[in-house]
């Protein structure tokens, strides 16, 4: 058994404004299908109409989950989380879809998606994956916070990302078996004709088995420009924070797009066309200064990679824009209180004892 890859995609406050809407169309388009207004869908979570056709609203966990609920409560069949799912198109997931559709190859793609999942509005504690053998298997940790909801979000998750899949490879996705923890629902008869492989119910885990040679397959789209770009869009999306300004959103881009990948002030402020007094002046007003932005930015990278990476410590401190390791240790310290090592350590520990 090889481990690949562990993650945690949700804040530990559910009232967080961490998620986007992405793929939340469908499900809206599938009631709109049944008579059910967007508005109702939405009625009582805090969210409006206008923000599903916002790229940069934000919502919390637990919206997320109100709006679920409403879909239990609205439908008129007990198959919307199925029916919804099969709707999504590339364009559905905005700049996440485009960024997985133009990847080299499909592995590339969905290790893509794993580590910007959080875009996706996953709703389980932890997803990992692995390979075993000739099989590849996702897998969630953690729902057993959803209680009734369970079935729904399970069924509007796996047909969201089959159908996404699918679109990436344009051919049907090869799943091989898919794992539930709860009872076969009444429409079970329709899991093994949209998933188009066996399904176990009543199980103690949940878990998504297929041919881990589609990793190794060609993307018919692939665009290593286009892939590119829409990671750096990505990366600046996630590291957003809620009611961020249009300039921190431009600095963000600025480095992420700089081959230096953190510019000092000094370059960042030609990029923009804007002075370096202007520029701490505005931040200033907002209670922020360009190292804290600059800084944010490199912990959120050097962690992914501490992380998930077998680079060393001098490999990770050069990515993050660290002249030397001891530099980039005593920084690490500072905004953790950790030393890059015993972090690092202290992961493998966590993903060791799962």
């Amino acid at each position: 058994m090889k481990a690949i890859k562990i993650i945690s995609p949700l804040s530990s406050n559910s009232d967080a404004a961490t998620q986007s809407l992405l793929g939340l169309g469908a499900l809206a388009a599938e009631l709109g299908s049944q008579g059910v207004s967007v508005k109702d869908l939405f009625a009582r979570t805090g969210v409006s109409v206008s923000q599903l056709e916002d790229v940069r609203a934000r919502i919390s966990h637990r919206q997320r989950l109100a709006i679920y609920r409403n879909a239990n409560a609205l439908t008129k069949r007990s198959d919307i989380g199925l029916l919804a799912g099969a709707r999504q198109r590339i364009s559905d997931f905005g700049i996440y879809g485009y960024a997985m559709v133009s990847s080299l190859t499909f592995g590339d793609a969905l290790m893509f998606s794993l580590e910007h999942v959080t875009m996706a509005g996953p709703v389980v504690k932890q997803i990992s994956f692995r390979i075993e053998g000739q099989t590849a298997i996702l897998r969630s940790h953690g729902f057993d916070t959803l209680g009734e909801l369970l079935p729904f979000v399970a069924e509007f998750w796996r047909s969201s990302m089959t159908s996404l899949f699918g679109r990436v490879l344009e051919t049907p996705f090869p799943s091989t078996r898919m794992i539930f923890p709860f009872s076969p629902p009444i429409h079970w008869r329709n899991y093994e004709r949209l998933f188009n492989c066996p399904i176990d119910f009543n199980a103690d885990r949940m878990e998504w088995h297929f041919h881990a040679d589609v990793l190794e397959r060609g993307c018919p789209n692939a665009n290593p420009i286009t892939s590119k770009i829409c990671e750096q869009v990505c990366a600046v999306m996630l590291t957003e924070g809620p009611g961020e300004s249009d300039l921190v959103r431009k600095i963000r881009i600025a480095c992420l797009n700089s081959p230096k990948r953190f510019p000092t002030a000094g370059e960042i402020v030609q990029e923009l066309g804007l002075s370096l007094r202007t520029l701490h002046r505005h931040l200033a007003d907002e209670g922020l200064s360009y190292q804290s932005i600059v800084d944010g930015m490199r912990q959120a990278v050097a962690t992914e990679l501490l992380e998930n990476t077998h680079l060393g410590i001098k490999q990770v401190a050069e990515r993050v824009g660290f002249a030397d390791a001891t530099s980039f240790r005593k920084a690490f310290r500072k905004w953790t209180g950790r030393a890059p090592s015993n972090f690092r350590s202290a992961c493998e520990l966590t993903e060791g004892t799962r």
